[in-house]
């Protein structure tokens, strides 16, 4: 991954669910960018960051990068750096919409979000 990709993740983001109050990442350069950090700022979205080498700051994504390595790298083992990020987007949009989720009573992120919204999936 890059920062170009995932500014490219955090614009289709914001156009599908609005823009956040504030953006929490950890201290990895694709963050730490001045791109990166301009962009939420050209959007006046809050910018914050995990302390350095905290990893229960933001357990929760930690989470989804486990899962994400063990139900998809892991298994694909990727052999260009485009074919990861085609399997990336393609894994996120499953993971997002399709895959049921446990701490959700079975439902994905999509169907309670939209739900609560009161918004329609695209």
């Amino acid at each position: 991954m890059d920062t170009a990709f995932v500014m490219e993740a955090l614009m289709q983001a914001m156009v599908r669910y609005g823009l956040p109050e504030i953006f929490n990442t950890d201290q990895g350069s694709l963050f730490t960018s001045n791109e990166f950090s301009s962009l939420l700022k050209g959007e006046m979205v809050r910018f914050s960051m995990d302390g350095k080498g905290r990893v229960l700051d933001n357990i929760y994504i930690e989470r989804f990068w486990k899962t994400l390595k063990s139900e998809d790298i892991y298994l694909y083992r990727y052999d260009t750096l485009n074919t990861l990020r085609k399997g990336m987007m393609k894994y996120f949009r499953f993971y997002n919409s399709v895959r049921p989720h446990q701490s959700l009573n079975g439902n994905s992120p999509d169907e309670i979000y939209f739900r609560e919204s009161n918004l329609k999936v695209a």
